[in-house]
């Protein structure tokens, strides 16, 4: 089996490491545009199967897609960030052109694959990503969902001194300032987390979590990696083990939560055709609210792209 990370940067290189390591497939293609870039960092991951104890087969590509072809999952991670200066249209249009001409060549070679999404503006890329691939919606989803849950889980784990594998938690909506973190569905060791915590500090929390990824932007000037790599690694192992783990993922609504034609970070099974099931939990009216809030602001941005693509943008 073969995985394929487009994107050799920090994100994208942490991932196919995770993959590479846990032996999720027999060979890993990394590619990226920058020249050598892949080759190097795919050179040094597999100088450390020795080290680690591991057979997957790591390949960098410059941007040559044959080496792609008969991938079983791809993983999209190719983007620009945010510059000074330049808009959220700006941001939309550029990065639509990357994700959308990575589509084209990964689906030329793998007309199969399953798309995992992660890059920015997620929900919006995802949605590029699915227009371009034409498929089923149940292949192509954005990861997002997994790493702001993960964050809201680490940050519950330092405020009560617990180990984090003993939380479990669930957040949906957009991914940014809107996402919806959901206390009620949060536990620890099967306790609801509203009985171990004060409210005002699980408050605190949720808007720490809203805001997680700006807080390491303005610590390292950068956005962060680790996290993002591991668990769109995470989703990976889902779908190739076919686990049917149930994750938050940025999926195609069509009816669910009052929704359609919209991607939204809802809870789903995934397992080996990619989304095997959207679970669509019993919100209470505030839930619902903040979901329904959330889904309006990427509609928003979602438009921001059709009436480019309206108008020819590319």
């Amino acid at each position: 089996m073969k995985v394929t990370v487009v994107g050799a940067g920090n994100v994208g290189a942490t991932c196919a490491n995770v993959i590479a390591q846990k032996e999720l497939c027999s060979e890993v293609v990394l590619l990226d545009i920058k020249e050598g870039i892949s080759e190097g960092k795919s050179l040094d991951i597999w100088q450390a199967a020795p080290i680690n104890l591991y057979d997957t087969r790591i390949k960098g590509s410059t941007n040559d897609y044959a080496a792609t072809a008969g991938s079983s999952v791809v993983v999209i991670t190719s983007g620009l960030p945010r510059k000074p200066g330049m808009s959220r249209d700006d941001l939309i249009a550029t990065n639509a052109g990357i994700v959308r001409s990575v589509t084209e060549n990964v689906m030329k070679h793998s007309p199969d694959a399953i798309l995992i999404v992660v890059s920015n503006p997620l929900d919006v890329m995802t949605y590029c990503a699915y227009l371009t691939a034409g498929v089923d919606s149940r292949r192509v989803f954005g990861m997002a969902g997994i790493l702001d849950t993960a964050r809201y889980r680490a940050f519950l784990a330092d405020a009560l001194d617990v180990s984090p594998k003993d939380i479990q938690a669930v957040l949906m909506g957009g991914h940014g300032d809107t996402m919806v973190p959901l206390p009620r569905y949060t536990t620890v060791a099967g306790i609801q987390v509203t009985e171990l915590i004060a409210a005002e500090k699980l408050e605190a929390i949720i808007q720490r979590t809203k805001a997680g990824g700006g807080e390491l932007v303005n610590l390292m000037g950068t956005s962060a990696w680790y996290a993002p790599g591991a668990a769109a690694a995470q989703m990976v192992e889902s779908v190739v083990r076919n686990q049917n783990r149930i994750f938050p993922c940025c999926a195609w609504l069509q009816g669910q939560y009052g929704l359609s034609d919209l991607y939204l970070g809802v809870p789903v099974k995934l397992g080996k055709n990619g989304i095997e099931e959207i679970i669509e939990l019993k919100l209470d009216d505030s839930e619902a609210e903040l979901v329904s809030n959330s889904a309006g602001h990427v509609r928003e941005v979602m438009g921001v792209l059709d009436k480019m693509n309206a108008a020819g943008v590319q």
